[in-house]
Parts: C-alpha cells; sequence; structure tokens
C-alpha cells in the first residue's frame, strides 16, 4: 500500500462532500471530517495502519512542521490519519461548496431532497478511482456520508467501502487556512 493511494482516497473523501455541500445549508469555520474505509483485500486498512504507525514514530520536531505545512494549505490531520479539518470560509459556505483539493475528480449529484443528495463521481488520477454515494446533512453543522469506492491498489481492481462524518467545530479556524482556490 502505497501513501500516495492513502492520499489519493483521503483526497477523494474530501472532494465527495464537494457533492453533497450544494445543500440548503453550511455553517463557515472550522469543519472536521472522519472516515473510516473497508477494502475487499485488507490493503487498504493495512495501509492506514503503517501510516499512523510513521506518524506516530516521527519526531515531534518533523510532525509539527509537517502538520504547519498541512495546515497553511487547507488541511490539518489529528492524531489518527482518518481525521482531518478543512476551513470553510463564509464564501464557500454561501455558494454551498467545500473547495476542492483536487482538479481530476468530477462529480453529479444524481438525486435530491431536503437533506440527502446522492452523487456519483470519477477522478482521473493515479490511481483512477470512481464511485457513487449519498450524503445526509443533519442541519447546518454535521453530516454523515456513505460511499462506494472503485480504484486499482497493486495494478489489481479494489473495491472499497467508505463511512464519513462531519462536524463544525467554530466560527474560527484558528491555525488552519482555508484551501486557496
Amino acid at each position: 500500500m502505497t501513501l500516495r493511494l492513502i492520499l489519493a482516497v483521503l483526497t477523494l473523501a474530501l472532494t465527495a462532500i464537494t457533492a453533497g455541500a450544494q445543500t440548503p445549508t453550511m455553517k463557515p469555520g472550522l469543519w472536521e471530517h472522519s472516515f473510516t474505509m473497508k477494502s475487499q483485500s485488507g490493503q487498504m486498512e493495512q495501509g492506514m495502519a503503517e501510516l499512523q504507525k510513521q506518524l506516530a514514530a516521527m519526531p515531534p520536531e518533523k510532525r509539527k512542521q509537517m502538520e504547519q505545512m498541512m495546515a497553511q494549505s487547507g488541511v490539518a490531520m489529528g492524531a489518527k490519519v482518518n481525521v482531518v479539518k478543512v476551513c470553510i470560509t463564509p464564501e464557500d459556505a454561501a455558494r454551498m461548496e467545500v473547495p476542492k483539493y483536487n482538479d481530476q475528480c468530477k462529480q453529479e449529484v444524481t438525486q435530491r431532497s431536503a437533506s440527502t443528495l446522492k452523487f456519483k463521481f470519477t477522478c482521473t488520477g493515479q490511481p483512477p478511482t470512481s464511485g457513487e454515494g449519498e450524503v445526509t446533512f443533519n442541519g447546518p453543522t454535521a453530516y454523515t456520508s456513505k460511499s462506494v469506492v472503485n480504484t486499482r491498489v497493486d495494478g489489481k481492481p479494489e473495491r472499497m467501502t467508505m463511512d464519513q462524518a462531519g462536524k463544525w467545530l467554530a466560527a474560527d479556524c484558528g491555525a488552519v487556512k482555508p484551501i486557496k482556490r
């Protein structure tokens, strides 16, 4: 399992919310997104565990440097690799958008109700990825999402399920800078 694939899926997790963010309400400020993934082969889970070990073994000064660099680009990782924080500006909230991390991914809302969206997506990067999912907003400060992701691992097809949850933390984003467009 490569770090690149883990980061691609992390990007996908946040990109999927872009499709979901087109609902009528989203509060600006600091949001926390958490996700869990299950893969057919178990390789994704092994890769996430390995990344977690690498982060835990990193010298504190190196980890702090990495966290500062990520925060400047709009992402803050917590103690776990499956939890990230993102700053949503008032402008992004007004447009009902979460800024995209990856222009290689395209998403389409296929069904919409008052609080739920169904979507599909394709990403042309490496590895190529596609899937579909559903986002349910629980008011302007929380959501849950379920997705099925099709990708490739070590040149072989891989199907994963991903569960996500997001919650608004604060109006002030602190050290986490908004993502540059």
